[in-house]
Order: structure tokens, then sequence, then C-alpha cells
């Protein structure tokens, strides 16, 4: 086989490999479960190239136990599980127990509520000529995610939660 042959064969298996993946991926949007989740903005520390954001996922946690940490450990040590995503009632929970996708936590306090925050960050990449607006006192930022059935959840599309109205933004 000539050395073009072996290249464009190549070629074709990662096209092929590359492909099935999006397909993959595509297939996961139109049928596994999506749901909108508040996040956590934060700088990212990564050697990507390009803008994109990092939100850590807040949403309820049920079935764990908080262990308040003493002078000399760290909150996110103490209380960090592997929680089981489940989608009720149009909302992400987090639970001790179950199967199917999941991460990790660490689990919170807010309030008289245990809730909690993913451990790796989504990361949601955008158009270098996007308009991301600043949050206003009242509004949250919030992203809609697809529910694999096994690894984390994938990011769809970002938006602000105003009045109790989440308004995706248009970042193209």
């Amino acid at each position: 086989m000539s050395g073009l042959r072996k290249g464009l064969l190549l070629g074709a298996i990662q096209l092929a490999i590359v492909l099935s993946l999006g397909g993959k991926l595509l297939f996961d949007r139109a049928t596994r479960p999506r749901v909108w989740v508040l996040c956590q903005v934060y700088d990212p520390d990564l050697p990507i190239r390009g803008r994109y954001l990092t939100e850590r996922l807040q949403f309820p946690a049920e079935g764990f136990t908080y262990h308040e940490p003493g002078k000399n450990e760290f909150e996110w040590y103490m209380n960090k599980n592997w929680a089981y995503l489940e989608v009720r009632n149009g909302q992400l929970i987090a639970k001790s127990e179950g199967s199917g996708a999941g991460e990790w936590v660490i689990i919170r306090k807010d309030k008289d509520a245990l809730v909690a925050i993913s451990d790796d960050p989504a990361l949601y990449f955008i158009p270098d000529t996007a308009n991301i607006p600043s949050l206003k006192p009242g509004e949250e930022m919030w992203i809609e995610v697809t529910i694999p059935s096994k690894g984390p959840p994938r990011p769809i599309r970002i938006g602000i939660k105003k009045d109790g109205v989440i308004t995706p933004l248009q970042l193209n």
C-alpha cells in the first residue's frame, strides 16, 4: 500500500471516529433528560485557548450527611462524595444511592437544606465576539445540561434567571 493510500485510510478512520462521537452526543441530546441548573461562575485555570465559561453546577442533595469541618480541616475535603444524578420534576437532584449517571460533588449547607456543588466544572465554550452581560442584583446564571446515562452533565446553553424566568443568552 502506498503512502498516499495509508494517509487517506488513516484520515478516513479519524473522520469516522469524530463523526461517531458527534452522532452519539447529538443522540444523547435528543433522547436524554435536559434540565436547567443553577451554576457558579469562577475563574478558570486551564491551558485551553479560546473563550469559555467555567461553571460549577449547584443542585439539591438527598441522603448525604454534612460534616462540620474542624479548625484545621477543609469543607471540600470533609464533604466530597460520589453522587448519583436524577432528574425529578424538572430539577436535577444529587442522591447518595442510586444508579446511572453520577459525579463527585461537594456537599454544603444552604440554610436548612443540603446542596451539592459539582467538583468537576462544566466548560461552556463561547464565540470570540460574544458579549456576556454582567449579572445584576436579583439575577442568577443558569446552564441547561443533558444528563447522559454515564458521566457528568453536558452543557447545552446558558441563561440568566430573573424573577423566576430563565432567559437563554444569544451568544452567536
